[in-house]
């Protein structure tokens, strides 16, 4: 009812931290989001910037997990809240914290394999075989392996001189 929408464009920078709550899984990062705006004579100046923790719970851990890394550049879509606290010195202090919904890389800034995510019930009805849950190494190893970094795109394939399908499948 009172939950604050919020859209950050970013980069993580901290290693996202994966951990029990309980009986539940959350995997954690920061985002920091950096404007900047351009000044009278036609030149970049940097502007403020956000940083936010961004805490990922139920579908989103795999995902999350075995997509992404320190680095990459994202878009968090959660709700905003502040989360108080004491600091080692006894100070009141608090953070801003995103409860993400979703999470995802930003394709303005990278280029991204996209592998379809199985769900038991969906493949069952399509007789398809379902990925088991147990395969989030398998699936870390193999999103870190299909992340592209566009400057090191070759010339032909960023002209579409090459098969598209070796860039992008879905």
């Amino acid at each position: 009812m009172f939950e604050t929408p919020i859209t950050v464009v970013g980069t993580i920078v901290t290693s996202p931290d994966r951990r029990w709550v309980g009986d539940q899984e959350l995997i954690k990062f920061r985002v920091a989001s950096n404007s900047r705006r351009r000044t009278a004579d036609g030149a970049w100046e940097p502007g403020n910037s956000l940083y936010a923790t961004v805490n990922c719970w139920g579908r989103l851990v795999t995902g999350v997990g075995a997509a992404l890394a320190k680095g990459d550049a994202v878009i968090v879509v959660g709700h905003v809240y502040t989360s108080e606290y004491e600091d080692r010195d006894g100070n009141r202090r608090s953070s801003l914290e995103i409860r993400a919904t979703s999470v995802g890389p930003d394709v303005a800034r990278c280029i991204v394999r996209i592998d379809k995510r199985r769900h038991p019930e969906s493949s069952a009805e399509a007789g398809e075989q379902a990925v088991p849950s147990d395969t989030t190494s398998q699936l870390t190893a193999a999103a870190e392996a299909d992340v592209v970094d566009p400057d090191e795109v070759d010339d032909d394939v960023a002209d579409g001189a090459d098969d598209d399908e070796s860039l992008l499948t879905a």
